[in-house]
């Protein structure tokens, strides 16, 4: 299971993984404003929550420590699908579970295909088909 590290906000780059509240988040940019007379540097973060597309920002001074999930990818294979779920059983360790199916690979998923997944912080997402 992917566990979580601590990295500064002013430190992120687009395309980096963050938790806000909790929620795996992609950031989608980090601004950072110039230090006042009397405080620190602030940096505003965007992101967009993976698995819920919820968009969140936060600001925090930019020298701040936020979680960074640590992300684990995983090869797979496709048991059965049911509906908008996939049962895939990892390769590596055999264990079976159901994830949603990204919008974007309806048309490739089928039983018996191969996929990569991720598991960020206890939750799993097929990210995509090998082959």
């Amino acid at each position: 299971m992917g566990g979580v590290t601590k990295e500064t906000i002013k430190a992120l780059k687009p395309g980096r993984y963050v938790l806000i509240d909790g929620e795996p988040c992609k950031v989608l940019s980090v601004t950072t404003s110039v230090a006042g007379k009397h405080g620190s540097a602030k940096a505003r973060l965007e992101a967009i929550g993976v698995f819920d597309g919820r968009r969140r920002s936060i600001v925090k001074p930019a020298d701040d420590e936020i979680e960074v999930p640590i992300i684990e990818k995983r090869n797979a294979q496709v048991i059965a699908i049911m509906g908008d779920q996939a049962q895939i059983m990892d390769l590596e360790t055999y264990e079976v579970f159901e994830v949603p199916i990204p919008e974007e690979l309806k048309e490739k998923i089928q039983q018996g295909v191969e996929v990569v997944y991720w598991d960020l912080v206890g939750r799993k997402m097929i990210m995509q088909v090998k082959g």
